[in-house]
């Protein structure tokens, strides 16, 4: 006779390539129902865009339909709802299911247009993606769609997207057009929320908001405000935008808002006559994942033809687009399982206490730690040759404060007033001995 044991053993095979257990213990196989030799289950994912739910129905069909006695297997592929989020909810999101910034702190790295390239590249996954340009002084939505001045129009008191394609789009350029935008600060956060709160996006899988450059009042008005699933930090490999990076994701994690990645844009260029990638700016990939814990959504090169993002198939012939899609489905679903272990750091007399989630404890002497920050202060961004004489610590050096940076670092505060280090994981177990 089948049982509930028997049906669930047989798909406990199946891992979840991301979060490297299997389907049923991280509690995905939801309404099993046995009728006989009639099997029906829900197979409950992270999130409706997940990149293998496909390859998982077809395991689940499969293992189920070989135990004997069964006659059929009815899988139903769904996803778990958003997490309700803390502060105040903008009910034009209420059937958004997730909503990612796509944010830089420092404006010519092309934010805008890795912004829209991405949309259309959901959009080609069969997805409902909307596209928000809230960068009041500088708009550039209304270029990259190619309409410049469309007719914006309101229905019961809400706005309503200008869609283009099959994407549903709104800009604050738009509706200002050629003009400049003269206006101060409060202005410009009520001119956002505005537009945050108003515009009748429907159901969406996606909603991707194209924010200002920089870490200033608005940027922060939003991301309390819209309640968001995480952000995409955009960058460039020269020192400066990396030493951004830092303040971005600190600014993030300041609101309890994850950062789920970082793309490298413009990292580098393709030579026509040798196909070989030339890193003009010098390649920072590896730095970016040491430096701050955090995996490259993307690194994108120097691409001709990206002036405009008007039509569905705009990038297709570029497949790192998809790639950097694909990748953010798969750190959103990461996000959304409860229970990630991570380590627990604390300041100690002298040193700085780690408890590993495995149970071991690691102590590292605070001078020892402080001469080991890998930000733009202490280590050459090119070279990675040490800018810091570690002779210039204090030997008494304190931690003033600790920092959780989400599931990847922390960030530590010292006493001689260095604040921008960010101590990945990784890191951190290479400084304690526990990794060479």
């Amino acid at each position: 006779m089948l049982t509930e044991t028997h049906v669930l053993d047989a798909m406990r095979h199946i891992i979840d390539p991301d979060l490297g257990r299997d389907i049923v213990s991280l509690g995905f196989i939801k309404n099993l129902k046995i009728d006989e030799g009639d099997i029906a289950f829900t197979v409950e994912l992270t999130t409706p865009a997940c990149p293998v739910k496909d390859k998982f129905k077809a395991e689940c069909e499969a293992a189920v339909a070989q135990l004997p006695g069964v006659t059929s297997v009815k899988v139903t592929m769904s996803a778990m709802a958003p997490k309700t989020k803390p502060g105040p909810q903008i009910n034009t999101l209420d059937n958004v299911d997730t909503v990612v910034a796509i944010s830089s702190c420092k404006g010519g790295v092309g934010k805008s247009t890795v912004a829209a390239f991405l949309a259309r590249a959901m959009q080609r996954e069969g997805l409902r993606v909307g596209l928000l340009d809230i960068d009041i002084y500088g708009p550039s939505l209304p270029t990259l769609m190619r309409d410049p001045r469309p007719q914006v129009y309101m229905q019961n008191e809400r706005i309503q997207p200008v869609v283009v394609d099959g994407l549903k789009t709104m800009s604050l350029g738009y509706l200002m057009g050629d003009k400049p935008a003269v206006m101060r600060g409060p202005m410009v956060s009520n001119y956002t929320m505005q537009i945050l709160r108003q515009t009748d996006w429907g159901e969406l899988d996606y909603l991707l908001i194209d924010m200002p450059p920089g870490t200033g009042d608005i940027q922060l008005t939003l991301v309390q405000q819209a309640a968001l699933d995480g952000a995409v930090i955009v960058t460039t490999p020269q020192a400066l935008s990396l030493v951004d990076v830092a303040r971005g994701i600190h600014m993030f994690e300041s609101v309890n808002v994850p950062v789920l990645g970082i793309v490298e844009n413009m990292a580098y260029f393709v030579c026509d006559q040798c196909d070989k990638k030339h890193y003009i700016f010098g390649s920072s990939t590896h730095t970016l994942q040491e430096r701050f814990g955090l995996g490259v959504l993307a690194e994108l090169p120097l691409l001709p033809g990206l002036q405009e993002a008007a039509e569905k198939s705009a990038g297709q012939d570029y497949p790192a687009f998809a790639e950097m899609a694909d990748q953010l489905h798969r750190q959103v679903g990461m996000r959304r399982i409860e229970g990630d272990q991570k380590p627990i750091v604390t300041p100690e007399k002298g040193k700085v206490h780690i408890e590993w989630p495995d149970g071991t404890e690691s102590r590292i002497p605070n001078k020892t730690l402080r001469a080991s920050c890998q930000c733009a202060l202490c280590v050459d961004e090119f070279t990675n040759a040490p800018i810091l004489n570690p002779q210039t610590i204090p030997e008494d050096i304190q931690v003033e404060s600790i920092q959780p940076l989400g599931n990847y670092a922390v960030g530590i505060n010292w006493s001689d007033n260095h604040s921008s280090g960010i101590f990945s994981w990784q890191h951190l177990r290479k400084v304690a001995g526990l990794e060479t």
